[in-house]
């Protein structure tokens, strides 16, 4: 029997462009929130900040975040923008535990001002985790059924995502968590960048939330940075 898998999500305050003080915040955040599987949101090492450098998963200024995963003995996944080939960057996810990081996503659906700097993912992806199997997605993703599609056509558990909204579109973000989660009878965990970003998100909505397969929410978070909220899947 597979045990069951506590996992929250994390809205943590972020300072543009500032990685080195970003991973410390993000470290801090796996550290209390009691949860083998940590979800921050899109672009969360940088904020919403599409100018900013695209690092490697072996960046030294991950060490915080690797060391806080040891000792809490969990799985962080981070919003960061990574090089590519070409010369083309990604929107990705780095999956982080205690033995370093890789990148285990990289954003497939973007939109028409990230794609003059971002190149798309080609697939999608899944991040397993003591035997359950995270489907990995970032913001617009969520909202094109058929990223999910495929995503869940991959044999997955729980779809993971990481999103920057407007305040305004709080409602959107909750209905597309319950469509996926009713629409492929999984769980679905979202975090939601809080606070002021770049892109014009003075007000970003926050609201991070966890829903079950039947599309109920579970766990949510309110607006503001700093929340977290947490769920057992089971």
């Amino acid at each position: 029997m597979r045990d069951p898998l506590v996992v929250a999500v994390a809205q943590p305050l972020c300072v543009a462009h500032a990685i080195a003080t970003n991973a410390v915040t993000h470290a801090a955040a796996v550290r209390s929130a009691g949860a083998r599987v940590v979800v921050f949101p899109e672009l969360s090492l940088t904020g919403y900040e599409l100018d900013a450098a695209a690092i490697t998963a072996d960046d030294p200024r991950l060490s915080p975040i690797v060391e806080a995963c040891a000792e809490a003995e969990a799985t962080a996944l981070v919003g960061a923008p990574v090089q590519g080939d070409a010369g083309r960057s990604h929107i990705a996810v780095l999956a982080i535990d205690g033995t370093g990081s890789t990148v285990a996503y990289r954003k497939m659906w973007l939109s028409a001002t990230e794609s003059e700097r971002f190149a798309p993912g080609d697939r999608p992806a899944v991040h397993e985790v003591d035997g359950w199997r995270l489907g990995l997605a970032i913001c617009k993703d969520t909202g094109v059924a058929q990223h999910a599609a495929d995503t869940a056509a991959l044999g997955i558990d729980a779809y993971v995502a990481g999103t920057v909204k407007s305040a305004d579109e709080s409602a959107l973000q909750d209905e597309r968590a319950r469509r996926v989660a009713t629409d492929h009878r999984i769980w679905v965990a979202v975090a939601s960048f809080a606070g002021a970003t770049g892109g014009g998100f003075a007000r970003a909505a926050g609201r991070s939330g966890i829903w079950a397969s039947d599309g109920v929410p579970v766990a949510q978070a309110g607006a503001e940075p700093g929340a977290v909220a947490r769920a057992v899947l089971i």
